[in-house]
């Protein structure tokens, strides 16, 4: 009996932290980018290009 009272109690315990490190699995491949005024971010180039006005 406390052998699975200690099991549940160490689930319970470590579930949270499991959870909170899947939510921010993929968070450190994200990148924010930022062009200088009169450019755009062009994905297919993967670049910032200038912004064409007419």
């Amino acid at each position: 009996m406390r052998i699975k009272t200690f099991l549940a109690a160490f689930v319970l315990t470590a579930l949270p932290g499991f959870a909170y490190a899947e939510c921010s699995w993929g968070r450190a491949h994200e990148v924010t980018m930022s062009c200088a005024e009169g450019t755009t971010w062009d994905a297919a180039s993967q670049s910032c290009v200038t912004t064409a006005t007419s």
